[in-house]
């Protein structure tokens, strides 16, 4: 019950502070998850990132669910989902009756011109903490680049890079097992495992 309250809290205080939606909360959700409270590794978080981007519904909401079910099973995603939600639905509740009287105002338009390049810049940075545990070799370095060519030159929608993504690495990963070339998965069992829930 501890460790689901502690889950529930720090959702519930990251959700209110974290402007520019899901994206934005991944460097603050990996310092609380990850250097605070080791309940994952860095490499857990960023593929649990990777498949709540690439599923229907609000990154933020889908990331909750993900880290509180590893975390704790179906009740650490429930206490995660709840306390992500709950700030969020009363912050957009008064933000718009806020906004619709006040959204001429110079200061408040001066505010959120300051808003937009810093909910940028935690993309940003939430982009280059993630590089650290997926961006490991040659192969995913090309696969990054494909990825990012996709998405600016032929504007494909993010679902399809991802889906193409996960395509391409089976497929890579497959020839370099047969041609004996080492990989960095470090254990296809414990991953496998990981995705599946094992050790909750």
């Amino acid at each position: 019950m501890k460790l689901l309250f502690q889950i529930f809290m720090i959702f519930f205080k990251l959700s209110p502070i974290t402007f520019g939606g899901g994206y934005a909360m991944i460097p603050v959700i990996e310092r609380e998850v990850v250097e605070k409270k080791h309940w994952l590794k860095q490499e857990e978080v960023t593929d649990l990132f990777a498949l709540s981007g690439s599923i229907p519904g609000a990154i933020a909401i889908n990331s909750a669910a993900f880290i509180g079910y590893r975390i704790a099973g179906v009740l650490g995603a429930i206490a995660a989902t709840i306390g992500v939600m709950i700030p969020t639905f009363f912050i957009i509740v008064m933000l718009s009756i806020f906004y619709l009287f006040f959204s001429d105002h110079p200061k408040v338009e001066a505010a959120f011109e300051g808003i937009r390049p810093a909910v940028v810049a935690l993309i940003v940075f939430a982009a280059y903490k993630m590089r650290k545990g997926a961006v490991v070799d040659k192969t995913t370095f090309a696969a990054a680049g494909c990825a990012l060519v996709m998405l600016l030159v032929l504007r494909l929608h993010p679902v399809l890079v991802i889906s193409a993504g996960a395509v391409s690495g089976i497929f890579l990963i497959g020839i370099q097992d047969r041609l004996g070339i080492e990989t960095k998965i470090d254990d296809h069992e414990q991953q496998l495992d990981y995705f599946m829930g094992a050790d909750i």
